[in-house]
């Protein structure tokens, strides 16, 4: 019979039987208990500063152009032809003001113009009828300087007297200054009849009533309003019938086509390596799984709180630093599948290349 071994393995002393797989699996254990943290903390540090070479904001927004639309002259509404969310095309007629009170501008032009000809034809004629009188007063004056001949060789001779010389005299300087009046009258209707170098050619009060009549005309065709540019109609809630028009004041607004874009706003700590032209995704939160593409188009001039009606400032002893965000405009390339609506929210992502 064989002799027992004096000094057994360990692991037949205790009873148990070798397991090299147990072992095994404590080490991966181990390794998964020190990688699983290490992943945790590198996914958050991913998630907090992004990826490399890209910067993203949530704090982006649909912007479409807007033209506000407002009457360019005092009346009241009498047609409508939109409605609300309507396609229009540039040209087309939005609403239309009474024109009665510029077709009466009109007439009162025509009349203008008619009693403006009239004084012209009038001064015309004066002019014509004084150049006469000029001729009859420089005959009278020739006869009054022959009386005052006559009467003065009489007086040479003795046989005159002082008192028919001075009326003599006196005939003739009243000749003299019949002239003088008349023909400074005639002046004065030439200068009535004359064109100034701004409209040449045309009497002033022609020209003026004429000027009236061009701005009662662009008037009734203003009572017409169209729209400016191709869109959709929006914002008709003062554009009714019986409303009064008053220069300035917007009635109805378009959303011009082809003008959206997004307006995202990035930290300042984004823009170190961002440049205009730039490759850029867009992810809008109306529609999921929608993605678009686009690029930088331009980094706006200054943050947001700089034009902002109340500015922060900062010269204080309580001042706290706060990251500033800059606008950054984003150009979309192609169409989108789905209406872009102004203001809506969306993602945006810059490959910045860095």
């Amino acid at each position: 019979m064989a002799e027992a071994d004096p000094f057994p393995p360990a692991e037949a002393r205790m009873g148990n039987a070798p397991a090299p797989a147990s072992s095994g699996k404590r080490r991966s254990r181990t390794v998964l208990m020190i990688l699983g943290p290490v992943a945790a903390v590198a996914t958050g540090l991913w998630y907090w500063f992004g990826q490399p070479g890209v910067v993203a904001t949530d704090n982006a927004y649909i912007k479409q152009d807007i033209v506000s639309i407002a009457g360019e002259v005092t009346g009241l509404i009498t047609t409508v032809n939109v409605r609300d969310s309507q396609h229009v095309k540039a040209g087309d007629v939005l609403f239309t003001i009474d024109p009665s009170t510029f077709n009466a501008s009109i007439r009162q032009a025509d009349a203008e113009i008619a009693t403006a000809q009239a004084r012209v034809t009038a001064l015309a004629a004066d002019v014509a009828a004084k150049a006469a009188d000029v001729a009859a007063a420089q005959d009278d004056l020739a006869l009054a300087q022959a009386n005052y001949a006559r009467e003065k060789a009489l007086m040479d001779k003795g046989f005159n007297t002082r008192a028919r010389m001075d009326a003599a005299g006196h005939a003739v300087a009243v000749a003299r200054d019949r002239i003088v009046a008349i023909k400074a009258s005639v002046a004065q209707a030439r200068a009535e009849l004359a064109s100034g170098a701004q409209v040449p050619g045309v009497n002033p009060a022609i020209a003026a009533a004429q000027a009236n009549r061009a701005k009662a005309l662009l008037d009734v065709e203003r009572t017409v309003v169209r729209a400016p540019a191709d869109g959709v109609v929006t914002q008709l809630t003062r554009l009714q019938v019986g409303q009064m028009v008053f220069p300035g004041a917007p009635l109805v607004s378009i959303v011009r086509d082809g003008s959206a874009r997004v307006e995202a706003n990035f930290k300042e700590t984004d823009l170190n390596h961002m440049r205009p032209g730039q490759r850029a995704e867009i992810e809008i939160d109306a529609y999921p799984g929608m993605k678009l593409t686009g690029h930088v188009e331009s980094i706006g001039a200054g943050t947001g709180s700089e034009f902002s009606m109340l500015p922060a400032q900062n010269a204080t002893g309580n001042w706290v630093k706060v990251i500033q965000r800059v606008p950054v405009r984003i150009a979309i390339d192609g169409r989108a599948d789905r209406p872009l609506i102004s203001g809506l929210s969306s993602e945006v992502t810059v490959h910045v290349g860095q």
